[in-house]
């Protein structure tokens, strides 16, 4: 099973834009821009998941990222603290990407980033920049596909 699949059986195929006629996370992904934004915005991060870590803790959000990365539950967020690690710049141009308005791209981060980076560290560790950029180009590829092939 693969990440998009996890994300789906995680519970977000509500929040992704998937419903009953949607048969996978692939489907959800398509209907939801900015799900794209948030998995490009991973894997360009310019230091990958440790540099966005970091970020998180001279932002005095560690804890935060911490429980998102550790097995336990994961701390909520709200889309002020969002913007305040992240910077007003790359939220509004992740809204623009996704067509949305900042406020509601700031939402959406709020509520998808926790669960990504905790479906990227499955184990409490952030994996090597190696093994993230395949998760990452493995989740952007998919979300191409149409899930007719084969």
């Amino acid at each position: 099973m693969g990440l998009m699949d996890d994300l789906q059986n995680s519970g977000l195929g509500s929040l992704l834009g998937g419903n009953s006629n949607t048969p996978n996370a692939v489907g959800a992904a398509n209907s939801n821009p900015m799900l794209a934004a948030v998995l490009q915005m991973l894997q360009s991060h310019p230091g990958g998941l440790a540099a966005l870590v970091q970020g998180f803790q001279s932002k005095g959000l560690g804890d935060v990222m911490s429980s998102w990365i550790g097995t336990g539950q994961n701390m909520p967020i709200s889309s002020e603290q969002i913007t305040n690690v992240l910077g007003t710049d790359k939220v509004n141009s992740m809204a623009a990407q996704a067509g949305v308005t900042p406020a509601a791209a700031g939402g959406s981060l709020a509520a998808l980033l926790p669960m990504l980076i905790d479906k990227l560290t499955p184990n409490g560790q952030v994996p090597h920049q190696s093994s993230l950029l395949e998760q990452g180009m493995s989740m952007l590829n998919s979300l191409g596909k149409t899930g007719t092939e084969g």
